[in-house]
């Protein structure tokens, strides 16, 4: 159901979507999107999803999926697109409220050459010379003989402090702590067709047992792999200065059908990073307390690195790295840091923990994403888009704590994180509403109406691939969706101490543009991207040759 098709005149309905606000102003996902991560494109983080999984018979798990090395062109050989041996992949859940991690995820990768690290050899004449490539030939399972690198990853467990707490490797259930990923899809005649290569990437799909899990609870899955770009997006038009019409993007039967549609990163893959694993072992007390958790995913480098100006043969790096971990990315929320965050404090934002987020608040009290947009699509006339309920407590309330009864935690310290109520079940993939919880209010009309709602699992609780987040996030943070009806509206949207009543948050001459702001959109519709309804979710890759 198209949101800018619907009627908005309930101060429920607009204040649920409106809270949706700050995680919201995302026009794609995390590419590039601050100064120094564009130098190192394999600790660049580019989407986090966080829900209950909807594959049949594993509704009571949740799926955290984190992806990095954005923009693959699929063709992009002799080496593809191998993880950093050298970094530190952490996916964080805080399920106390208190902004800190509880529980890390931290993956470590290795990529050792074939023939004890003389790869792949041929004689050639009287020599025996090594291979060029990544493959010898043909591949169709784990640790091929065929192919020239082994990548491989190791996954632990960490509660209580990232750095200083109790880790705990997690094992497969075969056996063993190492785990294989599989070779980037280079094409067909090495990998097969697509069929062929998802059936070669589920055997990497392996089962774990993750430790310290309520008895019976702790089987799970992980999987590290190659996927099909899964956000859809705009991407050239939007960051040319929006190259559109203000009249294109209100325009909802123009939704793949002006300049630079289609999906704008769809020929593009991605690497995933997938666990599965049961609702109880992610909240406190095993399962016994609040089930609302948040989470985010970052990316650690060494302190110092000293390159090699004669490298050793056979090593799958030039540089030797020491001294303390230091994060250099950072996602929660899509996209607030390329599109919310200033300039001159992205490199800062992606060094951050959410503890410390209050430093970052004027971006979103006083963001000037809607005032943008004003300057390149209404003839330099700001006023024209952007809203004058400043500062945007509506936007601050969201960011700092969760929708009270929907992802609000008993205790809610402000941060920004993606926050999931686990003790929402989830639906199938054909009934989920790609508009998410705002959607689906609004597709029964109203809160009174949630007793006929179908689909309460999509963002802004947690994020699954279908949900459209960029539709959402401009229509709210425009202003669409902010009118007035009454204080408030049981949502708790003014329970922060000095936050005042949507009355005076939501005025009617904070709304320029009325009905025509609650139908902008980005041009293109996350739901009819092709996806997976099963884990690890994300689609097959592109393969470089057909």
């Amino acid at each position: 159901m198209q949101l800018v098709k619907t009627a908005l005149h309930t101060a429920a309905i607009s204040a649920l979507c409106a809270s949706a606000a700050f995680i919201a102003p995302s026009f794609a996902s995390s590419h590039r999107e601050a100064p120094f991560i564009t130098t190192a494109p394999k600790v660049d983080n580019t989407d986090f999803y966080m829900f209950r999984s909807y594959e049949s018979g594993r509704t009571d798990y949740v799926t955290l999926i984190s992806n990095y090395l954005p923009l693959q062109d699929a063709y992009g050989g002799p080496n593809y697109f191998k993880m950093d041996p050298n970094a530190l992949y952490e996916i964080h859940v805080d399920n106390n409220g208190d902004a800190r991690e509880d529980i890390t995820f931290q993956f470590r990768f290795n990529n050792t050459l074939a023939n004890g690290g003389r790869g792949v050899e041929l004689p050639i004449g009287n020599q025996t010379v090594a291979i060029p490539l990544t493959q010898a030939g043909p591949i169709n399972s784990v640790n091929s003989p065929a192919s020239n690198v082994r990548e491989t990853f190791t996954v632990n467990m960490v509660r209580g402090d990232r750095r200083k707490g109790t880790v705990a490797a997690i094992p497969r259930a075969a056996g063993g702590t190492t785990f294989d990923k599989p070779v980037d899809y280079i094409g067909v005649k090495t990998l097969g067709n697509s069929a062929a290569y998802e059936t070669y990437a589920n055997q990497h799909v392996h089962t774990v047992n993750f430790p310290g899990c309520p008895a019976g609870k702790s089987a799970g899955k992980v999987f590290v792999g190659q996927r099909q770009e899964g956000f859809a997006v705009n991407l050239g038009p939007i960051f040319d200065l929006v190259n559109a019409t203000a009249a294109q993007i209100t325009d909802p039967t123009l939704i793949n059908a002006f300049a630079g549609n289609g999906f704008g990163i769809q020929d593009k893959n991605v690497t995933t990073m997938a666990i599965e694993i049961h609702k109880d072992c992610l909240t406190a007390g095993n399962g016994t307390g609040d089930p609302v958790i948040g989470g985010w995913t970052t990316a650690s480098l060494r302190q110092g690195r000293l390159l090699s100006n004669t490298p050793a043969s056979g090593h799958q790096t030039t540089e030797k790295t020491g001294g303390a971990w230091v994060q250099v990315s950072r996602l929660g929320n899509p996209l607030v840091n390329e599109v919310v965050i200033g300039l001159r404090d992205k490199d800062k934002f992606n060094g951050s923990h959410p503890s410390g987020d209050t430093q970052f608040l004027s971006y979103v009290s006083n963001p000037t994403l809607p005032a943008l947009l004003g300057l390149v699509l209404a003839d330099g006339n700001a006023a024209a888009l952007a809203p004058t309920n400043l500062p945007r407590t509506d936007l601050i309330t969201t960011f700092l704590t969760g929708i009270n009864g929907v992802n609000k935690p008993t205790t809610a310290t402000p941060s920004e994180m993606l926050r999931l109520n686990t003790g929402i079940a989830p639906v199938a993939f054909a009934q989920q509403n790609r508009l998410g919880v705002a959607g689906e209010v609004l597709r029964v009309g109203g809160l009174a109406n949630l007793g006929n709602a179908v689909d309460l699992a999509g963002f802004p609780n947690g994020r699954r691939p279908k949900d459209d987040v960029v539709d959402i996030a401009l229509v709210a943070m425009l202003g669409g969706l902010c009118v007035i009806n009454g204080a408030n509206n049981g949502l708790g949207l003014n329970g922060v101490p000095g936050v005042p009543s949507l009355t005076s948050v939501c005025a009617p001459a904070s709304v320029p543009l009325g009905a025509t702001s609650a139908a902008v959109h980005d041009g293109v519709d996350q739901a009819v991207v092709p996806f997976l309804t099963r884990f690890p979710y994300l689609n097959t890759p592109l393969a470089g040759s057909q």
